[in-house]
């Protein structure tokens, strides 16, 4: 891990504005609004983000019960938490996969579409949802505890190709209000983990053979996402897309000492790292179409997601999202929030300890361990230019605060939601 100065020591941090958020400037009139794409708007800046929601629900079904009318508290306030963002591009981790977009929309038009507690309604005219490997059987003793578990328990939440009770939970969304190039999207749900040269794959200590928690046949079938990757080109006006690289890799914890889930997380956060590399570091790619290869150079995009990994802390294996944080085509921007320091001081125990910057942290997890970490990204490629950044993160003293943040048990998400303004204008540097 990269060292810094302790916690304790960058915990005077500027206040933001309310909520660590500013209105994205644009080029057309101020009355068209964030986002607006009307005819002749050409926005210079665009707002993207990230937020794990909490949208999942412990039975199938459950999530389109609740978000077939208003009400839910729990979707509220993370409705709530996307309209005070008022992003133009999110994307949201852990929301259930249901066919058809179904939860997608109705929760699109029942609680983002409707202003909750004051804040402004925000319209998503485009969305992007698509299968999830969470849920899905492998048929394998993946966990090797000697028994293949029964779709629906824990023990085969374990066994199936990405952690879930049914396929498609903790799945993910995308929304946008420009369209997106759906003909060019490209999903990876089903690349193999041992086709990525050179993969971290676990191993079983009690043989002499190397890298074999998986047998050859559970490799033929074992999937390197956890839930999936995708690339979703946004068409915004007056230039090419931007593709937009969204994932959540699994968490590096709920193993043994195989390490099998944080070397997961690290293949699939070095995924992204050699798919925007393009070339020769990305010709093992293949997509769920047949597509092979990554990025070209002159293309731009914005990574997002849940990473599950922090450059300083926590338990991720062998400097994980540094791959992704000090690649020479990738922008770190080091979004912060006041909250972040508060929940340190407040919390206290492990955070104490912790090597990285306590402002920079997205997530609010157990004080014993891991502690709050930074997770949660949204990270442009080199020749964008970052016009603004921060976590939505208010303190305490926020009227926001005890409806959208809170203490354990959290009203919404243990997560925060990232944000990112970029001038999606003429590339840096030229």
């Amino acid at each position: 891990m990269r060292s810094r100065p302790t916690r304790l020591a960058l915990a005077a941090v500027a206040a933001l504005t309310v909520a660590g958020l500013g209105a994205p400037a644009l080029t057309s009139p101020a009355a068209a609004g964030p986002g607006s794409a009307g005819k002749h708007a050409k926005p210079t800046v665009v707002r993207f983000a990230t937020f794990n929601a909490s949208l999942n629900r412990a039975t199938e079904g459950r999530l389109v019960a609740d978000l077939s009318q208003p009400g839910d508290a729990q979707a509220s306030g993370a409705a709530e938490t996307i309209q005070r963002a008022d992003a133009d591009v999110i994307l949201v981790n852990e929301f259930d996969y249901v066919p058809d977009g179904e939860a997608a929309e109705l929760f699109r038009d029942n609680y983002l579409a409707v202003g909750q507690n004051g804040a402004a309604p925000v319209d998503y005219p485009y969305y992007y949802v698509a299968p999830s490997n969470t849920g899905v059987p492998s048929g394998f003793d993946l966990n090797n505890n000697g028994t293949v578990g029964a779709p629906g328990t824990q023990a085969g939440g374990d066994d199936s190709l990405g952690f879930g009770l049914f396929p498609g939970q903790y799945g993910m969304v995308v929304y946008s209000k420009y369209p997106i190039a759906v003909d060019d999207v490209r999903t990876f749900q089903e690349f193999l983990w041992k086709d990525m040269p050179g993969a971290v794959l676990p191993d079983d200590a009690g043989t002499p053979a190397p890298a074999d928690w998986y047998s050859p046949e559970e490799l033929e079938v074992f999937r390197l996402s956890s839930k999936s990757h995708w690339d979703v080109p946004i068409k915004v006006p007056g230039r090419k897309p931007v593709h937009f690289l969204v994932s959540h890799p699994t968490p590096p914890s709920f193993d043994g000492t195989e390490d099998r889930n944080g070397r997961r997380n690290h293949d699939e956060i070095r995924f992204w790292a050699d798919y925007v590399s393009g070339g020769r570091a990305a010709s093992y790619i293949y997509d769920d179409e047949g597509g092979t290869g990554g990025l070209g150079r002159g293309q731009d995009f914005v990574i997002a997601g849940d990473q599950n990994a922090d450059p300083f802390d926590g338990d991720s294996y062998d400097d994980a999202i540094l791959q992704m944080l000090d690649h020479p085509r990738v922008q770190d921007p080091h979004p912060t929030s006041a909250g972040a320091v508060e929940a340190t001081q407040r919390d206290g125990r492990i955070n104490l300890t912790h090597q990285g910057p306590a402002e920079e942290d997205t997530a609010d997890f157990a004080d014993g361990a891991p502690g709050n970490l930074r997770v949660d990204y949204v990270l442009p490629s080199e020749r964008l230019q970052v016009r603004g950044t921060g976590v939505f993160w208010p303190t305490s003293s926020d009227p926001l605060f005890n409806r959208l943040i809170g203490v354990y048990p959290f009203p919404v998400t243990d997560h925060r939601l990232v944000w990112l303004d970029l001038d999606t204008g003429r590339p840096h540097g030229r």
